[in-house]
């Protein structure tokens, strides 16, 4: 074979190898969006809008919401959507970006980047977030939802020292 025809067929079974990868990355990206649960597409827009209420409504009345990071628990609908109202009183632009989800029953564990701005504080952040949802029995509702992030990571991101707190309201 002559080294025209070697770096013909180089070309030709990279270009192959290329197009199935793409194809492949395509497809995955497919698959992951449809076997997210259309609940936590619904977390997602309720954390990236701007009515508190969106997020409450998502929960079982009796529903838990935990923030790990900061050791903060809010119960009912109404205590949840005034998290979410206090969040957005305290970060310009709030917002999660799911990356995976998980199914496991009635569990849903989502990995996602929290971004946003602290007012006040010099740099916005983006912490990777762990986000375990456990659901009713019909997986229409949030029974639970348990936030894992790094507050650490997030002030020093931000630009803000250690033992920062946020003003009272």
């Amino acid at each position: 074979m002559t080294s025209r025809a070697l770096r013909a067929m180089t070309v030709l079974t990279a270009t192959a190898v290329l197009g199935a990868t793409a194809s492949t990355a395509a497809y995955a990206a497919q698959s992951d969006a449809r076997r997210t649960p259309g609940i936590v597409s619904a977390w997602a827009r309720a954390w990236n809008g701007t009515e508190p209420q969106a997020l409450g409504a998502l929960f079982t009345v009796d529903g838990t919401y935990t923030d790990e990071a900061v050791s903060a628990t809010f119960r009912g609908r109404k205590e949840i959507s005034g998290w979410k109202a206090r969040a957005d009183s305290l970060i310009d632009n709030v917002h999660v970006t799911v990356r995976t989800t998980r199914v496991e029953g009635h569990r849903v564990t989502v990995r996602a980047v929290y971004a946003g701005h602290l007012k006040g504080a010099p740099k916005p952040f983006a912490v990777p977030m762990t986000t375990v949802l456990d659901l009713d029995r019909n997986g229409c509702r949030i029974a639970s939802d348990k936030d894992h992030y790094s507050l650490a990571t997030v002030l020093a991101q931000s630009g803000l020292p250690a033992d920062w707190t946020p003003p009272t309201a």
